[in-house]
This record gives C-alpha cells, structure tokens and sequence, in this order.
C-alpha cells in the first residue's frame, strides 16, 4: 500500500492507472501518426497535441474512476469490467464532446479523436486483463508473516474476499507461549530460532503483530531487532486499517485512537474543506436544478397537491448540535404515524415517484442547502436523528466519535458499504466512518466524491 494524504492506495493500482494513464496519452499520438499517415505534416495543425493527450487521458482516468474500476473491493469478473469500461467510455465521450464545445482550440478532429478513443479502450482493456493475471502471482505479492495464532490473527485469517487480500501473501502465524491456536494448523509455525532469522528465512517483508495479551512474555526486543534490520512492523488494527480501509472496533482500544496518527484539525484544514464544500454545492446545484424543478413537480402531480414537497427533519450535526435537515419528500404524509423507524427495503411507505428518487439519490439534492447554510459538509459521515443516535451511541463502542466532523452528502461509509437500516449495519458503517474522521483530506474528498457516481449509476444500496 501506498500512503497518499493519509489515505492507503493499494501499489498495484498505483502501477495500472499509470500504465493506463500512459496508454491513453500515447493513443491521442498514435491518433495522430494513424489519420495523417500519408501526409505527416498536417500533425502540426494539431498542436499543442501534448495538452489535448494529458486532457482526453485524464478524462477517461476520471470517468473509470467514477464507475468504480479503481475501487479496492472490485470483485466482478471480466464481463463486469468490461461493460464498466464501455460505461466509462460513453462518458467520456459527453465529457469530451462537452470540453470541445466550449473550448474549440482543443479539438482534435473527428478522425483523429476517433481512433484514438478506439485505441485506447483497446489498450486499457489489453492493460487490465494483463493486471489481474500478473498482480496475483506469488513472486510479486508482499510477504506478511503474523505474529501471533489465536483470536486477533484469526481477524486476518478470515479476510475472505480476494480484494482485502489482494498483493499479500500470508507466510504463516507464529505461535505465541500461552495462547490457543485456532487459525489453519498447517499455517502455525513453531519456531526454534529468533523472530528475525525466521523472518529472514521466510524472506518476509513485513510482520503483522497479532498477539492475545502484551503482558505476557511479548518479545519486545525480538521485535525491535526486526524493524532494525528494515522489516515493516505494524500492530493488526493499523495493518486491518490499511488493507480494507475502516478501523476494526471489534480490536480498537481508547489508546490505539489516542496515539495513532491522524485526527488532525486546523484552520487550513478547516477553511479548505469549506471552500469544497462551497464550490461542490453550488456547481451541483447549478447542474442539478432542472431535475430538482422536475422532482418537485412529480410529487405534486403524484399526491394531488396535497402534502410539502419537501421533507424537514432534525439530525445531529458537528460536535452533537441539532439542525434542519431538508429531502424531497419520498414517502406517504402519515409515514411516521407509528413514530420513527428504520427504512426497510422495498418499504411500503415510499411513493411511485418516491422510489425513483431514492434510486436516483435525487431526494437528497435538497442537502446542497444545507451544506450552503454550513450545517453539513459534501463529504461526511451520513446525518442521522437523534433518537437513533441516542439508542446507537448506548450500544456501539465509539459511536459518537462520528460527530467529530460534519455529516455529508455522501461519504467514505456511504460509497463502501450499502444502506444501513439495523443496529448492525450502523456499527458496520462506523467502521468507515472512523476511517474517514482519522484519515480526512481534500484528495479522500475528491476520491469519494468521484466514486459517488459509482454509486448513483449501479444503484447501490437504495431504499
């Protein structure tokens, strides 16, 4: 993993978008070179061709990144990647065709764009099935070895998706005097010698510290000699943190959280993310407001004039204050005659019109005022209401550490895990949410904000 504003980027991804990066620039040359192949010197009327190759390389880059193709859990087969790029590939197109409109000079011909934009979804097609066959050989995958075989390593052992152990190779689990193994037998090592040379001899390149109880016989200078001849340490939480992007609370401890970096607030910080917001909203709201005039009007028609188009609602906002929250109105006036309760799925009091709003995340529009009025932020944890916050702040460990920030829009949990209706799902969406609390910067702002669209195009998690 690659560590960019605090936020972990898997190498490998690193890696591809940079091959794909290139192959899109190079694609707007070979263009060129194919359209004007009998007569080389017309290339000059192209330039700055430079320019026009960083622009239309950029743009696809942004457009695969809204459809999800640099997301870490990606786990579709080759035929999902395929109509994701094609999908990418379409807006791009718009985008394009957009940026030409309203900059001419940029043009590059319809001939030569056309072969480039065919050459480049070659390549990146070519360049990602080359990927999934290369990153999971062995040679090129980082050794972990854990240190430790009960419960906590169990946590690793039990990362059963491909993505959350993609680039990793778990050489084995050292057992510790005084716990009781319960990972894979076949992968408890019994060690006879000291934790470095069985690292070196495993030739490993990092080692995860995954022991019961620290207390009890923890090798500290074992460790010590490990990292002081260059090999990575890192405690479990940090590694977990690291690989599947939320912070595990079934292993936090109040210290992890008190001496771990990140957590870091200051007036840069703060008037940057204000300034996001501003701009953010206001261009959404500028783009948006023909839908928002047209899902006003479809609830209207739907309820005969009778009822408020939109829907006014406390929640709980930074450092616990109350504020207004604003939705167009998606289910029947009397849906809360009962009082509060969860969303369920296919809910019987959501509207027809309701429906396609809530699919559409169109309802949540409305929110753009609020993160104008600077009661909410773009990107942040989800706004929740207060009764709900009271009963999940009693029974989730560390949930109202989410109130740190401001509630957003959109965010690191909404765009990583589906709606939550239960207990359950808000204790898994905390997870997230910490993430995002201890790891904030404007570039995870613009990853989640791009990876929105993802989400709005799949219909993820709508209810």
């Amino acid at each position: 993993m690659v560590r960019i504003f605090r936020h972990y980027i898997p190498r490998w991804f690193l890696v591809l978008g940079g091959v794909e990066f290139l192959v899109l620039f190079l694609a707007v040359y070979a263009g060129a070179w194919l359209r004007f192949l009998d007569e080389p010197a017309n290339i000059a009327d192209l330039e700055p061709l430079s320019s026009k190759a960083w622009l239309f390389a950029l743009v696809m880059i942004g457009t695969m990144t809204a459809v999800g193709l640099y997301q870490r859990n990606f786990r579709e087969g080759f035929g999902g990647m395929m109509l994701r790029i094609l999908m990418a590939a379409a807006l791009a197109l718009v985008a394009m065709a957009v940026v030409f409109y309203a900059i001419p000079i940029l043009f590059l011909g319809r001939g030569v764009f056309g072969i480039a934009f065919g050459l480049g979804v070659f390549g990146i097609i070519v360049a990602r099935a080359v990927f999934f066959h290369v990153v999971d050989q062995d040679t090129l995958k980082r050794r972990v070895l854990v240190l430790g075989a009960g419960k906590r390593a169990a946590t690793i052992a039990n990362l059963r998706r491909r993505s959350d152990r993609r680039g990793l190779q778990i050489v084995g689990y050292v057992h510790m005097a005084g716990e009781h193994d319960v990972v894979d037998k076949e992968l408890v090592i019994r060690r006879d010698t000291t934790l470095l040379e069985l690292a070196q001899n495993l030739n490993v390149d990092e080692i995860v510290v995954a022991v019961e109880d620290r207390r009890k016989g923890f090798p500290v200078h074992e460790i010590l000699d490990c990292r002081m001849a260059g090999i990575e340490v890192l405690d479990i939480l940090s590694f977990l943190e690291r690989q599947l992007g939320r912070v595990m609370l079934d292993l936090l401890q109040p210290s992890w959280l008190i001496f771990s970096d990140g957590f870091r607030y200051g007036l840069v910080r703060v008037v940057s993310k204000r300034m996001f917001d501003i701009t953010a909203s206001g261009l959404l709201v500028l783009i948006a407001w023909p839908v928002m005039v047209l899902a006003a009007l479809g609830i209207v028609i739907e309820s005969g004039g009778r009822g408020p188009i939109f829907y006014r609602q406390v929640r709980v906002g930074e450092n616990w204050r109350l504020f207004q929250l604003f939705k167009f109105r998606s289910m029947r006036v009397d849906a809360e005659a009962n009082g509060p309760q969860w969303a369920t799925k296919n809910d019987g009091r959501v509207t027809r019109v309701g429906a396609l709003m809530r699919k559409t995340r169109i309802d949540e529009l409305p929110q753009l005022f609020n993160v104008l009025k600077g009661d909410m932020s773009f990107v942040g944890p989800r706004p929740e209401r207060p009764i709900f916050v009271e009963q999940l702040s009693q029974n989730i460990p560390f949930y109202s550490e989410r109130h740190r920030v401001k509630p957003g829009v959109t965010g690191w949990a909404q765009i990583c895990y589906p709606y939550g209706a239960s207990e359950e799902d808000a204790q898994q969406k905390l997870q997230y949410d910490l993430y995002y609390v201890k790891n904030y910067s404007l570039f995870l702002d613009l990853l989640i904000l791009l990876q929105t669209a993802e989400v709005i195009l799949w219909g993820r998690g709508a209810r």
